[in-house]
């Protein structure tokens, strides 16, 4: 990206209101050549109702205790802890290495009114459920006319 690209979120910014953090995000993503992280491991973001959410993130080769979900201030992080290779087994020879066993980290900003619930790990899957919640008073309601 360009100082020439970045301009346009600067150009936002005095129609936009509380979302300053949002630009600073943006630009300090794209500030340093657009890439922020590589595509390993592959993801999908799925909507599973009405106000629910799934982040589908593939972890085959790792179990439970290699990979760790943290949520800090409104940024989802899936990273791996220390990752050990395989050892082979009995003089077994691996000739070819396909799945990886390679250090991770991929981030998602999460926004304020949506909730983590939790997460699984099955069949090489790690699927991390999330909630929007909408507030009372923003919810659809009938107003009776007097």
């Amino acid at each position: 990206m360009t100082s020439k690209d970045l301009s346009i979120f600067n150009s936002l910014r005095p129609f936009s209101v509380g979302f300053d953090d949002m630009f600073d995000q943006f630009e300090s993503m794209l500030g340093n050549g657009g890439v922020v992280q590589s595509n390993y491991p592959p993801y999908n973001i799925r909507k599973a109702g009405k106000d629910k959410y799934a982040i589908e993130v593939a972890v085959a080769g790792f179990n439970k205790n290699d990979v760790e979900v943290e949520y800090e201030d409104n940024l989802l992080t899936v990273k791996t802890k220390d990752v050990k290779r395989t050892e082979e087994k009995d003089g077994d020879e691996v000739i070819h290495r396909g799945i990886s066993q390679r250090s991770f980290a991929r981030s998602f900003t999460i926004a304020d009114d949506v909730k983590v619930n939790g997460a699984e790990l099955k069949d090489g899957l790690l699927t991390i459920s999330c909630e929007k919640i909408i507030p009372e008073i923003k919810k659809k309601r009938l107003i009776d006319i007097k």
